[in-house]
């Protein structure tokens, strides 16, 4: 049933390419061990010692407990879909209980930083320098995820109402409002330069390859990485540290909560609370640095 649940995962629910390959990854891991541990060979005959067990080992093989959460989320998804399709009659994780794992606060780039990437840093002047550029400006002014920014089409942009359409996880779909600045950058690349990248209407993707080929998840990462390598010295920069600061920067600025909430596609306003700890602790740093008793 393993193979039908990972068809269901990435046809029907429409899980991204990286969900669906941790998913595989986690279930491989734990069909692994039920084969080496208990000479089991289908999950389905699993049992809650027996989960119970392999959670034992993944803390004694040094996972991190947000590591095994994310697997216990992964076995738990997987049995409520044997329940779904009358494999199996309970679900063999209900009384596991998740290791306490310690908050991640997100990492993002100062303000300082941002306006030195966007105002000191020089794009080569070519169509693939353009395209960089206005790749990251587009993850920091709406706080996109990378592969919302692959599946943006021609049509996705709206200029008259200056807003993009977005297709986020589970294929739902929403409006981004857009500033002045990004609609020009947006328009004046699609214009000037995407042409001369795109030979034929083979597709019509925003962002494309040299060859007009849409754009990849690695090359996306290269371009972010490389350019948050000049203005910062983090090891973390990937495209989620972009759409960390932006959600950052807009809480700092005022924004409420649940705005940032549909803006970012978060399914739940606890998703975007994290920020909120960012913010909290800025203000004790500035609290303690300018208070005469702090």
């Amino acid at each position: 049933m393993t193979t039908q649940f990972i068809h269901y995962i990435r046809d029907e629910k429409r899980y991204s390419d990286h969900t669906v390959s941790a998913y595989v990854s986690d279930l491989n891991q734990f069909n692994e061990y039920l084969s080496t541990t208990y000479e089991i060979n289908d999950p389905v005959e699993a049992d809650y010692q027996m989960i119970r067990s392999w959670i034992v080992q993944l803390s004694q093989d040094k996972i991190s407990n947000r590591s095994i959460n994310r697997k216990l989320s992964t076995l738990k998804s997987f049995y409520r879909f044997l329940i779904r399709e009358g494999v199996v009659k309970s679900n063999p994780l209900s009384k596991i209980i998740n290791p306490k794992a310690s908050k991640r606060l997100p990492e993002f780039l100062d303000k300082s930083k941002t306006e030195f990437l966007f105002s000191q840093v020089e794009f080569e002047d070519t169509p693939e320098g353009h395209r960089d550029r206005t790749i990251l400006e587009l993850f920091y002014a709406t706080g996109i995820r990378q592969a919302e920014l692959r599946s943006l089409t021609l049509n996705s942009l709206d200029t008259d109402r200056m807003s993009l359409k977005v297709l986020g996880k589970r294929n739902k779909e929403r409006i981004i409002p857009l500033g002045p600045n990004i609609v020009q950058l947006l328009t004046l690349f699609i214009k000037d330069y995407r042409k001369l990248m795109v030979v034929s209407n083979q597709n019509n993707f925003i962002f494309v390859t040299k060859i007009g080929e849409p754009i990849t998840p690695l090359l996306v990462y290269r371009i972010v990485r490389k350019y948050l390598g000049l203005v910062s010295s983090r090891q973390k920069r990937s495209p989620h540290v972009l759409r960390h600061t932006f959600a950052t920067h807009m809480l700092e600025n005022g924004a409420d909560l649940n705005a940032i909430k549909e803006i970012l596609g978060h399914s739940s306003l606890a998703a975007t609370q994290v920020y909120t700890h960012n913010t909290i602790d800025r203000l004790k740093l500035i609290y303690k640095q300018a208070h005469p008793k702090a």
